[in-house]
């Protein structure tokens, strides 16, 4: 019997959370302190929010991803729409990942599209890295927050392991989290720590035929029609050519 293939060196996380609870903002924090800035763009915000409709709406449409590297690690980010009219898009996601950042308010909370997208991710069993962002605010109350998506959890059933998930403070907008709030941090080091070492590596049989997840369908002027998904068995090489069928 073949073993599937793990590959350490590649983590697939989604970021979910309600609208305006800090996704894009926190993935623009990341980009900027891993390096996946092109000379000009430093400084640039809502880079995922390519859409003239998302950077009018302020609030992200469409689940795209983008990677950066960590410590040997490649780490595939796929931010997420955060707006109940878009669930669809936060699906598609999930099922390209292997874990998910859940980001809530550190003053509002858990808010029903937080119920939704988390709902969404424990029933698809993957790994939970919770987030409480926005600890800046001055009416912020992490430690209550806590209490409601743990409560939250239990409500959806989660399983043992879920409910002891790993907890993060951040502050996107400042690029900073640690894990606990009496320390003092000015990065985001300990989140992408957290991401290696709490996300599990993807696996693959490669004595499969190739199959491969389709998440979006674009095009460019230079390669002509592209693909983007996740390979679920087998192996491809650059330059084979590939039949697409359905």
């Amino acid at each position: 019997m073949h073993r599937d293939t793990v590959n350490e060196k590649l983590r697939n996380v989604a970021i979910i959370a309600h609208v305006d609870h800090g996704k894009t903002t926190l993935v623009d924090a990341l980009f900027q302190q891993a390096g996946v800035f092109r000379e000009g763009k430093q400084g640039t915000e809502r880079l995922m929010d390519s859409m003239d409709l998302e950077r009018e709406r302020g609030i992200t449409i469409a689940a795209k991803n983008c990677a950066i590297h960590w410590k040997g690690v490649k780490i595939n980010i796929l931010d997420t729409p955060g707006h109940a009219d878009f669930g669809g898009e936060v699906e598609r996601a999930l099922s390209m990942v292997d874990g998910v950042l859940l980001l809530v308010d550190a003053s509002e909370g858990p808010l029903p599209q937080t119920r939704f997208v988390l709902d969404k991710a424990l029933r698809a069993g993957l790994h939970v890295v919770l987030v409480i962002n926005k600890i800046d605010r001055s009416d912020a109350r992490p430690l209550a927050v806590l209490n409601d998506i743990h409560d939250l959890l239990i409500d959806l059933d989660a399983q043992e392991e879920q409910l002891d998930c790993p907890i993060l403070f951040a502050d996107g907008r400042s690029g900073i989290a640690k894990k606990n709030l009496k320390e003092e941090s000015d990065n985001l080091h300990v989140l992408l720590d957290t991401i290696v070492d709490e996300i599990p590596p993807p696996s693959y049989n490669t004595s499969e035929p190739f199959q491969m997840l389709v998440s979006d369908l674009s095009y460019s002027d230079f390669l002509g029609r592209l693909a983007v998904g996740k390979v679920i068995h087998g192996s491809v090489k650059s330059r084979e050519a590939l039949v697409c069928l359905g």
